[in-house]
């Protein structure tokens, strides 16, 4: 994408109006623009924390290669840890002295992104206290952004929108492995510092736990929380994170969230180059997580409406990812499998479809899922040419149709038109409704959220039914 990408992306975009804002996206072009964000913040980023006098130098550490940044100071030589060796970090550092800053064109893709694409941008404190965490190193030491303000950047990663309602938060939650932490062998100024040059009121949050502080808050009331995994026995005794300079508190599941994130941009100014938890990851984790909250609770029912939201893409375009990293938490014991089911059953059908297809379960995967009538009028769409009726299940009304080939060949119902095809499913509905119950449970989901009998599935599904 040439200096002009900006303009030409807009020249393809429909003309956007307040109206059209609520609209999804042109995915492609929303798509496109944010990789080619990702891809200029990242060597922004990297650039601006490595000067030209300096020089890379790799290490091995347990048969893995680590590369570092040396340069000169007032007490000798410095070293500033880069990361792991990766096929993409040793082109940033060979194309590291031809970079050049093209804040200007960053700043036009993030407005595309923003104004013409709508997709949101976090509030401006927020952002600026993000600007701040990523410009001291947060992210370039493998901390990994979490929680609501990680969910806000899914839109512009996956090219739809995601709802308005559920993206609002006051916390920012940076989450880091507590090995990792002490590994990379460099440091942040100490977090406090960092917060307090953006906003002079933050301070520490006072906890049970003297001497140890995991999250600052603002008299605004804007707050940061550091996370790490809780990988050993219960305990809620903070640990630190010594490359962050903070404590951290410890959660369960953690470590399945933040494991192999994804670079991604907060749609802010230029662009700010952050990580975040891959999207499955996301998702499968809310699922985990949502269980461990009370019923009925704000949290619980925004945790479900995360992940229903990001279901509707990820088992239409990752369907494989998400299936890997069901399958991962499944492996970590039967804990893990009864929570995932319990949240899969809190789903809306359609949601719930999506997630089962792509694990490639049935529906009666999920115990206690039942298919049930009350004797609702059906009407013919003559679009479709079925019959419809609704069944209700667990989480929602479910569509149900029966075609006319299935009326013919199945109940008798040749030739008769629409009147005698309608007469026809009153005079079999106990039948045909038995057999949409055992086809909806028993066989694979071929379309989520809705059932559809065809021809010949009165005899496939007979001895069940």
């Amino acid at each position: 994408m040439t200096s002009a990408s900006a303009t030409v992306i807009r020249s393809l975009l429909p003309a956007y109006n307040q109206s059209t804002l609520d609209m999804p996206p042109p995915k492609l072009v929303s798509q496109t623009t944010y990789a080619e964000l990702v891809e200029r913040c990242s060597a922004a980023a990297f650039g601006a924390s490595f000067p030209k006098d300096g020089v890379f130098i790799a290490k091995t550490i347990k048969d893995r290669r680590y590369w570092y940044f040396q340069s000169p100071s007032s007490e000798g030589r410095t070293q500033k840890y880069v990361g792991p060796e990766t096929p993409e970090l040793l082109e940033q550092i060979e194309s590291h002295k031809n970079a050049r800053d093209d804040e200007r064109e960053r700043r036009a893709l993030v407005s595309t992104l923003v104004r013409s694409l709508g997709l949101p941008r976090p509030q401006r404190e927020m952002a600026n206290i993000i600007a701040a965490l990523a410009e001291a190193g947060v992210f370039r030491l493998r901390a990994v952004l979490v929680g609501t303000v990680a969910y806000q950047t899914y839109s512009a990663m996956l090219g739809i929108k995601l709802p308005t309602s559920i993206q609002r938060t006051g916390d920012i939650d940076i989450a880091q492995f507590a090995n990792v932490s002490a590994a990379v062998e460099d440091k942040t100024p100490p977090i406090l510092d960092v917060l307090k040059a953006v906003d002079k009121t933050f301070a520490p949050v006072p906890t049970i736990h003297k001497g140890h502080v995991t999250s600052y808050a603002a008299k605004g009331g804007l707050r940061v929380d550091f996370l790490t995994p809780n990988e050993g026995q219960d305990t809620d005794e903070p640990q630190h994170l010594e490359a962050l300079q903070t404590d951290a508190q410890p959660l369960r599941f953690l470590e399945f969230l933040i494991y192999d994130p994804e670079p991604a941009v907060i749609l802010h100014g230029s662009g700010i180059y952050v990580a975040v938890p891959a999207p499955q990851r996301y998702a499968v984790h809310k699922l985990i997580i949502s269980r461990r909250r009370l019923q009925g609770t704000g949290k619980r029912d925004k945790d479900i409406q995360q992940v229903e939201s990001l279901l509707e893409f990820l088992w239409q375009d990752r369907p494989y990812e998400l299936r890997e990293v069901w399958e991962e938490a499944c492996k970590k014991g039967a804990k893990w499998q009864r929570l995932l089911i319990e949240g899969t059953s809190d789903l809306a059908p359609r949601a719930r479809d999506g997630l089962l297809m792509a694990i490639g379960r049935p529906r009666n995967f999920i115990p206690g899922l039942d298919l049930i009538f009350d004797n609702a009028p059906p009407r013919y769409q003559f679009d479709r040419d079925t019959v419809s009726f609704a069944g209700n299940t667990m989480g929602g009304t479910v569509s149900c149709a029966i075609s006319r080939e299935a009326l013919d060949d199945d109940f008798g119902a040749d030739g008769a038109g629409q009147k005698g095809r309608i007469d026809a499913f009153h005079k079999n509905r106990s039948i045909i409704e038995q057999l949409a119950r055992t086809k909806y449970l028993n066989s694979p989901i071929e379309e989520p959220g809705s059932l559809l009998i065809k021809t010949g599935d009165r005899k496939k599904h007979l001895s069940e039914a």
